[in-house]
């Protein structure tokens, strides 16, 4: 139980141990969510979070002290940030520190998906090289890649795909005055046009099932599918209908609605390269991530400026 003498930062799950936790231990209580209590509730300054359990208005409305919620990654949706702002609490997430990272994750996600890596790795592995040589695949070449959300990773996915000579357009909330490449008002007319869905946009209500069975079928039998973004932003039955009929060629999947379960259709399906969400799971970025969130609870609980504040937050304050 921590000590009412010191304030506290309650943790919703663990949140970059030797990062987030070893620092903010030095000057604050770390009170994990299943410890929280009438009594040591008003102790709690900050929140850490990395998407482990909701905090919403009911949560934050225990914590009558509570100054932060610092969110460990980019995408936020599991803080309702309008709850946050109304109480005056502040929002922080992760932008930029994992940009690059993701980006290249996102390219070797296509390609392992286009060029059939984990199926040729499998072919290899189970012996039937010694009976003849992998089947001729899909390529890339003469593809253009769509992209669905065209913010700080969007445009580091761009920038690679420009490396490999793809065509890129893209889609999103509204047009970019820095991106200089073909844009499209809407999805559905996007998808037409184009090979590979890329979707890199927040999860959340306003994107749930943005991608459904209407934009997969606009993909078509040679289309491609790549997913980094959040789960619930593709319409997972639709997906699965579309791989086992062949409506869609292929997805490569980073994410999944319920994760870490992901539907056991997928399993059985060799036009699918299955991820566990490790688009910024490397040692080097998450403790970035970490250094970030520890960064953003220290200088708001000490009268300072947010460094990352969330648009539901504005800043600086009027």
């Amino acid at each position: 139980m921590p000590d009412q003498a010191r304030p506290a930062v309650l943790l919703t799950g663990p949140v970059m141990e030797e990062v987030v936790e070893r620092q903010l231990s030095a000057r604050f209580d770390l009170l994990p969510l299943e410890a929280l209590s009438d009594a040591t509730a008003g102790a709690v300054r900050a929140i850490a979070t990395r998407g482990k359990g909701r905090v919403d208005e009911a949560l934050m409305a225990r914590l009558p002290n509570l100054k932060i919620v610092g969110n460990f990654g980019v995408g936020y949706d599991t803080v309702d940030a309008v709850a946050a702002a109304r109480r005056g609490v502040i929002v922080t997430n992760t932008p930029d520190v994992l940009n690059e990272e993701v980006a290249d994750l996102t390219l070797g996600l296509l390609l392992a998906t286009v060029r059939q890596i984990p199926q040729a790795d499998r072919f290899v592995r189970d012996g039937r090289w010694l009976k003849g040589a992998y089947p001729l695949g899909p390529t890339l070449r003469g593809r253009t890649v769509g992209i669905l959300g065209m913010g700080r990773i969007g445009k580091a996915i761009a920038r690679r795909l420009d490396a490999f000579g793809v065509p890129m357009v893209y889609h999103s909330r509204r047009q970019q005055p820095d991106v200089d490449r073909p844009y499209y008002a809407s999805l559905l007319d996007m998808a037409r046009d184009v090979s590979v869905l890329v979707v890199i946009v927040p999860g959340g209500a306003a994107t749930r099932h943005l991608v459904d069975a209407a934009v997969l079928a606009a993909l078509g039998p040679d289309g491609i599918l790549i997913n980094v973004a959040r789960g619930t932003v593709v319409d997972e039955a639709a997906l699965l209908a579309a791989l086992q009929s062949g409506t869609l060629l292929a997805a490569g999947l980073d994410v999944f609605a319920q994760e870490p379960h992901v539907p056991e259709a997928f399993f059985g399906l060799d036009n699918a390269v299955l991820l566990p969400h490790v688009g910024s799971s490397t040692h080097h970025t998450r403790a970035a991530m970490g250094q970030l969130v520890v960064d953003n609870i220290l200088a708001v609980l000490d009268g300072k400026d947010p460094l990352t504040p969330v648009a539901e937050t504005p800043w600086p304050k009027a």
